[in-house]
Order: C-alpha cells, then structure tokens, then sequence
C-alpha cells in the first residue's frame, strides 16, 4: 500500500519548519511513501524547495499561480498523489516515525475509509499556565477526553488525517468555501465537514489510532491569551456554522460542555483545596473563559450567521450527513 503525504506551504518565514516536517515524513519507517509539495502561490519557496528536494524521487513538487488558501491546496496535493492512501499534515508539525506505519496498520487490519491519529504539543515558546488541556484543540492539539483509546470518531486534525485516495476523489476532496477567513470571519471545519458527507456515503467514521502521533509546533503567539480568546470566539462560531451541514453536530460539543461542568470542574475544585496552586487556580479560570467566549461566539453566529446560504451552496449536503452519538471529535 503506497502512501502519499501531502505539504502544503506559502512563506519563507516557515520554510525552516516546513523542512522539518518533510524530513520527518521521509525518514519514516514505512518504506512506500511519497511526498506531494504544494507551494500555494509564492515563487521564492517554490524554488528554495526545488533546490532542496527536487532530485528526489519519492518527492512531487507543484506551486499554484496564485494563493488559493489550505483546503484547495490540500486538494491539488491530493489530485497528483499517486499513493493509494493520501495523508495530510500542515508544515508546522513533525510525524512520528511510526505515523504512517501506524496509519497503514489500521488500513490493512479493518475495513476503514480514513485513519487519523493523535497531535501532541510541541511547546516552542512553553506552555502558558492558564491553558487547561481540556482547551488543547485551541492550539491544534488532541484535547484531554477526545477518546478513550483507540475507535471510531467523527474527525481528527486535518494534520493528522488520511484517506483511502479513491474515497477521497469521490467525495470530491474539501469544501474550500468553508476554512480560513471570509472577510472579517474566521471559519474552521474543512475536515468535520468531509467526514460528516464520508459517514453519510460509506458509513464510516475516521479510525483514530492514538499511537500515530504528529507534533503539533506551538509558536509564542499561539499561546498569547488575546489570541486563545479570539480563537475561542471563532470556534463557537464556526460550530453554529457547521450545523448547517452537519447533523447532530452540536450534540458532542453539548456532551463536551457537559463532562466540563459535572466531572473536570468538580475534580479540578477538590483537587484546589487539596493543593491550592496559583498554576491550578490560572487553569480554573482558563475553564471557565474559554467556555464562556467559545458560547459568545456561538451565540453571535445565531444571529450573524445565514442558514439560507448555507445550505443553498451545500448541495447534497443540505440533507444534513449525520455523525453517530457514540463517536469524539477533534475541535473544529
């Protein structure tokens, strides 16, 4: 079973990082696997990557005329992969070397369509003291009680997401209408969205095998309070987006605010009279304010947000593809 992994990168500023995480693609210990580049739109990496990589055989470059964003990027990458899986991870993280073995593994042993695994911190600024791990999906990383072990879920990261290349062109690839910044909005769910029409044509959530591990790099800004508001705000948002096309999709995001309320704060409350901490008291408060500014966000998206154009541009989608009450998901 071949492998394709695609890259997608733009600026000089990460090239650094982007040749880490294509190093760390092709020093995995799975021998069949091929790298797709997609440089979206910038010349001057285009050519630095040519420089660097562009003798290799197991290595596919292409640069796009213009910036079309991450989705529609992913999905040139996807259009010249070769492999029989395509897999997808972002130029700030590092695959483990067992990542695409581990991958690969889950595709062989069960009939699955898609297999994603776990995305781990990489603190490259330290990790800010008021951030809970069970707000980890800020910041792109696999969150405290996504899953208890290894299982169907709904979606994963999209830097540690794999489909069976055929599934993936029949469903047409991502929705690019859907990610990054429309005007002053920034939306996110590109991967919930193709895996809510996936479960709804093949019956089939992602495998998440927790032991394929990608490391996600935390840059300082990330982890800069006004920033993880701001993310948390357009979270909420993008959730009031996303049921426009997904079923259910509110119902895990309710049982999440639900496990905060009845289990994490009474253990994190016990757990502060036994052993007051200024370090437990920040987290208790980043608890309650990420919740209350992800509810802000949702909140103004029922106001804001257009079901009517929603659905209009959703196509087949607006019958409403469902995800089942027993599976996790990444945070949108």
């Amino acid at each position: 079973m071949k492998v394709s992994v695609v890259i997608c990168t733009y600026t000089l500023n990460m090239y650094e990082h982007f040749c880490e995480a294509a190093d760390s693609v092709l020093a995995q210990t799975y021998d069949d696997v091929e790298i797709v580049v997609i440089v979206d739109g910038t010349p001057d990496v285009y050519e630095r990557v040519i420089d660097d990589y562009g003798d290799r055989e197991d290595t596919v470059i292409k640069c796009n005329d213009e910036n079309l964003g991450l989705l529609q990027s992913r999905n040139q990458g996807a259009e010249i992969a070769s492999g029989d899986v395509v897999a997808f991870i972002d130029d700030d993280a590092i695959a483990d070397e067992v990542w695409v073995e581990r991958l690969v593994r889950a595709y062989e042993e069960r009939d699955t369509v898609a297999v994603g695994g776990k995305m781990v911190p990489e603190w490259v600024a330290g990790k800010p003291s008021f951030l809970p791990e069970e707000f980890y999906w800020l910041v792109g990383v696999t969150h405290r009680g996504f899953a208890d072990g290894s299982g169907e879920v709904r979606n994963t990261f999209g830097s540690n997401i794999s489909f069976r290349t055929s599934v993936f062109e029949e469903l047409g690839g991502f929705d690019a209408n859907i990610g990054g910044r429309k005007g002053d909005k920034n939306l996110q769910g590109g991967e919930t969205e193709l895996c809510a029409r996936m479960q709804q044509e093949y019956g089939h959530a992602v495998w998440y095998d927790p032991e394929a591990e990608v490391a996600h790099k935390v840059f300082d800004y990330r982890t800069k309070l006004c920033w993880l508001i701001d993310r948390a705000f357009w979270q909420g948002y993008s959730k009031r987006a996303m049921e426009s096309f997904v079923d259910n999709e509110g119902n895990e995001e309710k049982e999440f605010l639900r496990e905060l309320m009845t289990s994490v704060v009474p253990i994190r409350i016990r757990s502060m009279i036994s052993n007051p901490s200024t370090n437990g008291m920040s987290q208790f408060f980043g608890l309650f304010l990420f919740t209350f500014i992800v509810g802000i966000g949702y909140t103004y998206a029922l106001w804001d947000w257009d079901d009517d154009t929603l659905i209009q541009r959703s196509g087949d989608l607006s019958g409403s593809p469902g995800s089942s009450s027993n599976t996790h998901s990444e945070k949108t």
